[in-house]
């Protein structure tokens, strides 16, 4: 049972993420309509980034946080919220291990290959 844990926790934080994820970007969205800008995920990325800096910053420097709080927050709510934030996060760690290159390989990667392969689902899609 005690290797479940840490699944049911992130599984559990995720859905809550999720669900917030869904209330707010459909919140912003009805609050400033602008069309095809997608400012909704906007706002829930940069939130989502900001939050994971400070959780992350409170669960490493000032130890805030045991491990079970830590993956239903940063890995559940966070990671269901918007997996943006993970990557930032990670980016982040990267660049302050002074992991420079690792770090601007990590923001290509995830940047090209996630819309290359977004783009190529499409078009199988549409082919």
């Amino acid at each position: 049972m005690q290797a479940l844990r840490p699944i049911l926790l992130s599984g559990l934080g995720g859905f809550i993420g999720s669900a917030g994820r869904y209330l707010i970007g459909g919140w912003v969205h009805g609050l400033m309509p602008l069309g095809t800008f997608p400012l909704g995920t906007l706002v829930v990325n940069v939130s989502g980034c900001f939050l994971i800096g400070l959780l992350g910053g409170l669960a490493e420097v000032r130890q805030v946080f045991g491990p079970d709080l830590r993956v239903f927050l940063l890995i559940g709510v966070l990671g269901g919220f918007t997996t943006f934030s993970s990557f930032a996060y990670e980016t982040l760690a990267l660049s302050r291990d002074a992991e420079m290159l690792r770090a601007l390989l990590n923001i290509a990667a995830q940047v090209f290959l996630g819309l290359g392969v977004a783009w190529l689902g499409y078009a199988l899609v549409r082919s």
